[in-house]
C-alpha cells in the first residue's frame, strides 16, 4: 500500500533535480561546502542540513560501542541524503517527547528518527518520500508450518506487550496472549516453546535476526497494511522537502538505500 505523499508533481520533482546540481556547482567555501549551498531551503545553518534524531533508538539512530559515533540507519540514510544536496550534516539528539515541538521552534531542519507518515501528522506537516517500508508480521519457530496466516491463529498462544497494537491484533485473531513486557521476552518464551508466535514490526524481527543468525525463528505471515517512515519537515519547506525526495530517488536507483538496509538489516527496507 502506498501512501498519498506530501510533495509536488513531476515538475516540482524536475525542479529539485536541477537545484541538486545548482547546489553542487558553485564555488567551494573553506569548509569545503560550495558556497551558498542550500539557500534556497531556508536552513537553520546557511551550508548544513541540521537533522534531529534521538541517539538512542538502536539500530536506526544509536550510539556504537566502543567508539560512541553516532551510527544507525537513519543516520546514514540522513547522510547519504545531505551529500547528495552538497551540504554538510549536523544532528542534533532530541528526546522523542520533543522532537516535534524543536522542529516547531525551527531548531532543525527536519527530523529523522522513523516518524510514521499518519493522517494527523500531515495535517502539519511535510513527509519526503518514505525511506523506511514495513508490515506487522507473525514469527514462529523455524520449521513450524501449522501457522501460515493470521486465521491460524486462532486458539494459539502469542506473546505479546499488552500496551502494543500487535497485542489488539492477536486478539482479533482469535490468540490466547501471554503477557510480556516486550519483544526480547516474547523471543524467549517462543524459543523456548511457551508460545506459538508472536507478532511485531518486520524491522524488529530483521534487526534480531541480523544480530542473532542462530536465533532459530522465522516470518510465517505479514499484514497487508504498512507503515511508512520519512524526513519530517515543517509546512514552510517544500523545497527541501522536495530536493530530498529528488536525492532519495537518486540513492535508491544506485543501490546506496539496499546497501545501507543491509548493514542493519540484512535486507533492504527502503521499499
Amino acid at each position: 500500500m502506498t501512501r498519498p505523499r506530501t510533495i509536488l508533481g513531476l515538475a516540482a520533482a524536475s525542479a529539485a533535480v536541477v537545484a541538486l546540481a545548482a547546489c553542487s556547482g558553485g564555488q567551494a567555501g573553506p569548509d569545503g561546502t560550495a558556497d551558498g549551498a542550500g539557500d534556497e531551503y531556508g536552513l537553520v545553518q546557511a551550508g548544513t542540513l541540521t537533522v534531529a534524531t534521538e541517539g538512542t533508538y538502536r539500530p536506526f539512530s544509536y550510539h556504537e560501542d566502543g567508539s560512541g559515533e553516532l551510527v544507525g540507519y537513519d543516520v546514514e540514510v540522513a547522510e547519504a541524503v545531505a551529500e547528495k544536496l552538497g551540504l554538510d550534516i549536523a544532528f542534533q539528539e532530541t528526546q522523542w517527547d520533543a522532537i516535534f515541538a524543536g522542529l516547531d521552534a525551527g531548531r532543525f531542519d527536519v527530523i529523522a528518527n522513523q516518524v510514521s507518515i499518519t493522517p494527523e501528522r500531515e495535517e502539519q506537516y511535510l513527509f519526503s518520500t518514505p525511506y523506511t517500508i514495513s508490515r506487522g508480521v507473525i514469527v514462529v519457530n523455524e520449521g513450524d508450518t501449522s501457522i501460515a496466516s493470521f486465521e491460524d491463529l486462532d486458539g494459539r498462544t502469542a506473546a505479546q506487550s499488552l500496551t502494543s497494537n500487535w497485542y489488539e491484533l492477536a486478539t482479533e485473531s482469535g490468540a490466547q496472549v501471554e503477557a510480556v513486557e516486550g519483544w526480547a521476552q516474547a523471543v524467549t518464551l517462543l524459543q523456548q516453546g511457551r508460545v506459538d508466535a508472536t507478532i511485531n514490526d518486520r524491522l524488529t524481527f530483521l534487526d534480531y535476526v541480523n544480530s542473532t543468525p542462530d536465533a532459530g525463528i522465522e516470518v510465517a505471515a505479514e499484514t497487508d497494511d504498512t507503515s511508512e517512515s520519512a524526513f519530517a519537515s515543517t509546512q514552510d519547506g517544500q523545497a527541501l522537502v522536495d530536493a530530498i525526495d529528488a536525492a532519495l530517488a537518486e540513492l535508491q536507483a544506485e543501490g546506496v538505500l539496499a546497501e545501507i538496509g543491509e548493514t542493519y538489516f540484512g535486507a533492504d527496507v527502503s521499499e
